[in-house]
């Protein structure tokens, strides 16, 4: 398989180069190849190329089954595809499909899927309809970058010949936004969702309260989002979303086949609830709001049984607006907190949240307590986190607790490329393209089986981030990368290789408008 991919990859990049991509100062040959099946990011896991190219016209359409998941891809794929053609691009359930979209039982992996192109169509068949949806982004990458663009271009429009047989390695390729240090409104976390759906992954995890903002509606607790709500890190409006803002959050993901995780941190990263309700302090004294970006010094009161009564009503409400099977508890960074009243506060903690029908998701101090039975714990650690603290993980993982693994100084988006990035910060070091993407998570940390390796995330934190364009400095060229270490097959993974195919997604961010950081270790095309 590996040569396989190796030789496929050889042919791609010379096909790049004979087209004027990837090799600085090279003269652009008078029409641009099909890109090459195995040139999309993440890598598929088989690409065999042969026969020739479809090419979409003024004729082609879409062609769906008779259901009302795939009908709706269809006309996803079609919004996508007619600005930049002009083209009608009819979706239909009848008649002959230039592009095919169509649900198979059986024989498909969990969000896989299969792409079938030749000179007269293209097929994209799966077993369910998110596969389906990662096969549709398939297809877009395989058409050329101006194919995002929001006006009429000149094609033309080419899909390379042959098969496309995928499927993810992890069922968890998460990313986090934190809505809590800096506030992002429901349409710049729409337009993240967005680029996340075009690298297939399928977690959006929102970090919604910490101690310089609490962001989401409690109807039982109002001045948690009405005063716990009203600043930021660095004294701004702050906001919050109101439950219809959530809903429309959870809606949209889930347009794009993303869950959404939410994250409600707890015993520290406090202060947003403690200054809300002064009952929820052992002193029973309010502190003022907080907008700085120091961590550790808030914690819930743990001998208070109205705590207990606080969370019980945050995560019911939380549960009944989240259709998803996850709810995160944080416990990270509880400093304040001594290690006995962790574990008390844990203990009592997670079968609330299983009492409402969810499955707890903690930060990997988790694993310091009892974690429940099927929890997941997530790994922030560093390569030199101490032995000690990775063995405690370990055996919890051994235990069957499932890892999530997002070590801070390989995937965390807020941390600095150089010590010139002007956004970020670089406590875990300078994360640059390649440390972000060169490491294999199913061998990450010792100790642990590969089986309880559930899959990877990458935390966008937001002290330093505030709008989505500072979002997309971040974390691209990094996002891509996590994505392909979350579902790339173990035998496809090669620095060399894949900086070239992260090379060719340039212009695709030039036309989406993503304003990206041109790492110097990537062989980014001329103009």
């Amino acid at each position: 398989m590996r040569q396989h991919h190796r030789t496929l990859r050889l042919l791609g990049s010379l096909l790049l180069v004979a087209a004027g991509v990837g090799v600085t100062g090279a003269a652009p040959a008078r029409a641009a190849a099909p890109t090459p099946l195995d040139r999309v990011v993440p890598a598929p896991a088989s690409a065999d190329p042969g026969g020739s190219p479809y090419r979409i016209t003024r004729g082609t359409r879409i062609r769906v089954d008779d259901s009302r998941e795939v009908r709706r891809i269809g006309a996803y794929l079609a919004d996508l595809l007619r600005p930049s053609t002009g083209y009608r691009l009819p979706v239909t359930a009848h008649g002959p499909g230039g592009i095919r979209l169509r649900l198979v039982k059986g024989g498909f992996p969990a969000e896989g899927y299969r792409l079938d192109s030749d000179r007269r169509s293209v097929t994209i068949s799966a077993g369910s309809p998110a596969g389906l949806f990662h096969g549709v982004q398939t297809l877009r990458q395989l058409l050329p970058a101006a194919v995002e663009k929001d006006s009429v271009q000149p094609g033309p429009w080419l899909v390379a010949g042959g098969t496309v047989e995928d499927a993810p390695r992890y069922g968890w390729r998460g990313a986090m936004l934190d809505v809590s240090r800096h506030f992002l409104t429901v349409e710049e976390v729409k337009r993240y969702i967005d680029q996340l759906a075009l690298y297939k992954f399928n977690k959006l995890h929102l970090h919604l309260s910490d101690d310089q903002g609490w962001r989401i509606a409690v109807d039982s607790w109002p001045r948690l989002a009405a005063h716990g709500g009203s600043t930021e890190v660095g004294g701004g409006p702050g906001g919050h979303y109101t439950k219809a803002d959530y809903r429309e959050i959870v809606r949209y993901a889930a347009s794009r086949y993303l869950e959404v995780v939410p994250e409600i941190d707890m015993p520290g990263h406090t202060n947003a609830a403690l200054a809300s309700y002064a009952e929820l302090n052992c002193d029973g004294v309010a502190p003022p709001l907080y907008t700085g970006t120091a961590v550790g010094f808030s914690s819930l009161c743990v001998d208070k049984e109205i705590t207990y009564d606080f969370v019980d009503d945050v995560v019911r409400e939380l549960a009944a607006l989240t259709p998803g099977r996850y709810l995160h508890i944080g416990g990270d960074e509880a400093h304040s907190t001594s290690h006995a009243d962790y574990v008390r506060f844990m203990d009592r903690v997670q079968p609330v949240v299983a009492k409402y029908g969810k499955t707890v998701v903690g930060w990997h101090q988790l694993t310091g307590a009892t974690p429940a039975k099927g929890a997941l714990a997530q790994y922030w650690g560093l390569d030199g986190t101490g032995a000690g603290e990775k063995e405690q993980v370990a055996r919890a993982a051994r235990g069957g607790t499932g890892l999530i693994l997002s070590p801070a100084d390989r995937v965390y988006l807020d941390m600095k490329y150089t010590e010139d990035t002007p956004l970020g910060l670089s406590w875990a070091g300078y994360v640059e393209v390649r440390r972000s993407y060169d490491w294999d998570p199913g061998a990450y940390l010792p100790g642990v089986p590969a089986s309880a390796v559930r899959g990877v995330e990458a935390p966008l934190w937001t002290e330093t981030i505030e709008n989505s364009a500072h979002v997309e400095q971040m974390a691209f060229p990094r996002l891509p990368g996590v994505a392909e270490l979350g579902w790339s097959p173990a035998a496809t993974h090669d620095w060399e290789e894949y900086r070239v195919r992260l090379a060719a997604q340039g212009p695709r961010w030039d036309a989406l408008g993503i304003g990206y950081y041109r790492s110097p270790q990537v062989p980014w095309p001329t103009a």
